[in-house]
C-alpha cells in the first residue's frame, strides 16, 4: 500500500469518526475568514479551523486546531481539536508534530473512544518514515510498538486489522536489515558475526520472507568455516520447512559439492 493510499484511507476512517452532527451544522451556519489567532466563541474557531483542513491547507489547520485547545482547553471542542490536530499534522507529512499531538490526547483522554485512532495515527506516522534497509531502523521498531499496542489494547477495533498487516510488514523490514548486515559480515569473511545475524532471523523473524535466505547463509557460512555438521543441521532444517524454495535447492547443492 502506497503513503498515499494509507492516507486517503485514514482520512475516511478519520471523517467517520469524528463528523458529527453538530459539526456540520456549524460548518454550514459559519463564513470563510482567516483565523490569525482571533478571540472567537469556541465552536466558530473550531470550524474556521475545519476550513482550512478541507481546503487541503493541512499545515493551517493543525496550527488553527492547536488554537481552539489553546483558547478554549477545557472545552469539548478542545479535545476534538487536539486529535483534529494530530490528523491535520499527519497530512501535511508533519509527522513529528502529528505524533506530539496524539500523543497528547492520549495523555489526557487515554479513555476517550478515539484513543484508538489516536495510536494508530502514532503509528502510521512512524510507519511512513521507515528508510530502506541501509538506514537506522528506528522509525520500524517505533512503528511496530505503536502497531503491536493497537493489537493487544484494541483487539477488535477497526484498526487492529490494518495493524496486524503492518506488524507483518515492519517485521519484514527488520529481518531484511538483520540480512543485509550478516550478508556485509559474510562478504568480508567475518563468518560468526554472519551467522549471528542470520541466527537472528530464523530465531526473531522466522515467519517473515526472508527466513528461507538465513538458512542457507548461515549454511555457506558453516562450509566456509569447516564445519560441516553445522552446516548439515541448517540445511536439514531448510528443507524440511521450506522444501520447493529456491534457497533450498541452493543449499543441497552446495551440500553435495562438498561432499564431492
Amino acid at each position: 500500500m502506497t503513503i498515499a493510499n494509507n492516507k486517503w484511507k485514514s482520512a475516511k476512517k478519520f471523517l467517520k469518526v469524528l463528523a458529527t452532527s453538530a459539526a456540520a451544522l456549524y460548518l454550514s451556519a459559519c463564513g470563510s475568514g482567516n483565523l490569525a489567532y482571533r478571540d472567537l466563541p469556541v465552536d466558530q474557531l473550531y470550524v474556521e479551523a475545519q476550513k482550512f483542513a478541507d481546503r487541503g491547507q493541512y499545515s493551517i489547520a493543525g496550527v488553527a486546531f492547536d488554537e481552539v485547545e489553546r483558547q478554549h482547553p477545557y472545552s469539548v471542542w478542545a479535545r476534538r481539536a487536539q486529535l483534529m490536530s494530530a490528523y491535520s499534522y499527519y497530512m501535511a507529512n508533519d509527522y513529528e508534530l502529528a505524533i506530539l499531538a496524539a500523543g497528547r490526547f492520549l495523555a489526557l483522554h487515554p479513555g476517550n473512544e478515539n484513543a484508538p485512532y489516536a495510536r494508530y495515527l502514532i503509528g502510521l506516522c512512524y510507519y511512513e518514515q521507515i528508510a530502506d534497509v541501509r538506514r537506522d531502523q528506528n522509525n520500524t521498531e517505533q512503528a511496530l510498538d505503536a502497531f503491536r499496542q493497537i493489537v493487544r489494547l484494541y483487539p477488535d477495533s477497526e484498526y487492529a486489522k490494518d495493524a496486524r498487516v503492518k506488524i507483518e510488514l515492519t517485521l519484514d523490514h527488520l529481518a531484511g536489515k538483520e540480512m543485509e548486515i550478516g550478508r556485509f559480515y559474510q562478504a568480508t569473511g567475518e563468518f560468526f558475526a554472519a551467522i549471528g545475524r542470520f541466527n537472528n532471523v530464523v530465531q526473531d523473524y522466522q515467519t517473515t520472507s526472508h527466513t528461507p535466505e538465513a538458512l542457507h547463509r548461515i549454511t555457506e557460512a558453516y562450509l566456509a568455516l569447516g564445519i560441516v555438521l553445522e552446516a548439515r543441521k541448517s540445511a536439514e532444517v531448510l528443507a524440511h520447512n521450506f522444501p520447493d524454495s529456491d534457497w533450498n535447492r541452493f543449499s543441497e547443492e552446495l551440500i553435495r559439492e562438498h561432499a564431492n
